[in-house]
């Protein structure tokens, strides 16, 4: 028979976890999927562990942006690629085919490849 653990140890251990699951386990002294099965099962643990993943991003935006402000190229490089890409910044490739596609000579899946979307080109 599984040991029951109270709502309110999960409560207590997912502050300061950075939404780290085998932290939060250890906190309450239980596995790391009984941990992650409470969490799931209550909407209010979920909420809190959604909120404390978020903190953990709002950290790394802190630390991102200070670097950035003193002058890290390498981090101003990612920050364009991933936030500036509506500006014009990014590592994709726009290529354009100027010549003529004989279709009769493309199989069913580059057909259908093409015809979603999903063709390159």
């Amino acid at each position: 028979m599984s040991k029951r653990y109270p709502l309110k140890d999960f409560k207590a251990a997912i502050p300061g976890s950075a939404g780290i699951v085998s932290v939060i386990a250890r906190k309450v002294g239980c596995s790391w999927d009984t941990a992650r099965i409470a969490i799931d099962a209550s909407p209010v643990l979920t909420q809190m562990y959604n909120n404390e993943r978020e903190s953990l991003v709002d950290m790394a935006e802190g630390v991102l942006l200070k670097s950035v402000k003193s002058g890290d190229t390498q981090d101003a490089k990612w920050v364009l690629s991933k936030m500036g890409k509506r500006r014009g910044w990014g590592d994709k490739l726009d290529i354009e085919h100027s010549g003529n596609i004989n279709v009769s000579q493309l199989s069913d899946d580059e057909l259908a490849a093409i015809a979603t979307g999903q063709g390159g080109g």
